[in-house]
């Protein structure tokens, strides 16, 4: 990039017909610093990157919208909580383009969801996840009682002495993970060496069969399930000609006589086929008989002689 561009990049560029009694760059461009971020500042609206702050799920299509998505929210004040402004945020969702409203809280210092989702209720068990439980807010305020507090303090002692076994052996593997770093890194590194060493033959391996794409490592399951498949051959489809033929014949045997006399007919049925239209209807009516000289004439084109018979009829 060269200087000019960088300082056009970086909004250092002034035009020649620019002077200092004119103001910032904005100022003589009619524009405002922020751009089009600020294209609803007159109705107290402010454009911003708005970050999720937990799992929600959408009103409109019911998909769950993961904690950390950003979007292009419409910022405004809504309202006071002593000092402290509430905020107020709107944005659409990209799976339906539902519209959601969430606002902050400075009481209880979290975000509330005001319409357009719900959200995502998580509960994880304290043995599950192997954590300790702390106390509820109510807890902690009934601990200030000194007379609360002696009457549970040896229940708060046999916790204690429960739960320290589980930290001391969680203090002991975090320890001997990072006893050795010099062999934990060496380790990755060859690990990681491998793995890309293994990536780059099966790229060559598919550039040299012609394919664009990387193919995985063989496993059993992929030559069982090649082994079951079979392709159609050509034995197979001269099989199936040769059914399908055996089907379409007949089941009676065909003698020599029975051959001659087919084609005897088929003979016949051609013959037929060839006298013209006009000399069967005139056939049919009984004007003339034909004979084989008027059936010669007639395939080859000539006008066949009426009798007298048929002469004085008319």
């Amino acid at each position: 990039m060269s200087s000019l561009a960088a300082a056009r990049a970086d909004n250092f560029y002034y035009p020649p017909e620019w002077t200092p009694d004119q103001g910032s760059l904005n100022k003589f461009q009619g524009q405002h610093p922020l751009r089009e971020r600020a294209r609803k500042l007159d109705k107290g609206i402010l454009i911003i990157r708005f970050e999720m702050p937990f799992n929600i799920w959408c009103g409109g299509c019911n998909s769950m919208i993961a904690k950390g998505v950003r979007f292009n929210a419409e910022k405004k004040q809504v309202g006071n909580y002593y000092s402290t402004k509430i905020w107020n945020f709107t944005m659409k969702a990209a799976c339906c383009k539902q519209e959601i409203v969430i606002q902050t809280d400075p009481k209880n210092c979290e975000y509330v969801i005001i319409s357009g989702a719900q959200k995502k209720t998580e509960e994880f068990d304290v043995e599950d996840a192997e954590t300790l439980e702390l106390p509820a807010e109510e807890e902690k305020g009934k601990l200030a009682d000194p007379f609360y507090r002696l009457e549970h303090q040896e229940v708060d002692l046999q916790k204690k002495k429960e739960a320290e076994p589980v930290l001391v052996r969680l203090q002991r593997i975090s320890d001997a993970r990072h006893a050795d770093d010099y062999s934990r890194n060496r380790a990755l590194r060859s690990q990681l060496r491998s793995q890309r060493k293994r990536i780059a033959e099966e790229e060559a391996a598919s550039r040299k069969m012609g394919l664009g794409i990387r193919l995985l490592p063989k496993s059993e399951e992929d030559a069982a399930a090649a082994s079951r498949v079979k392709f159609a051959t050509k034995f197979d489809k001269n099989r199936k000609d040769k059914r399908a033929l055996i089907h379409a014949s007949s089941i009676f045997p065909e003698s020599a006589y029975s051959s001659s006399s087919s084609k005897r007919r088929l003979e016949l049925e051609s013959k037929r086929r060839k006298i013209s239209a006009s000399a069967a209807s005139n056939m049919l009516k009984g004007v003339f008989k034909p004979s084989s000289w008027s059936q010669s004439s007639s395939s080859s084109g000539k006008k066949p002689k009426v009798s007298s018979v048929a002469a004085r009829k008319n």
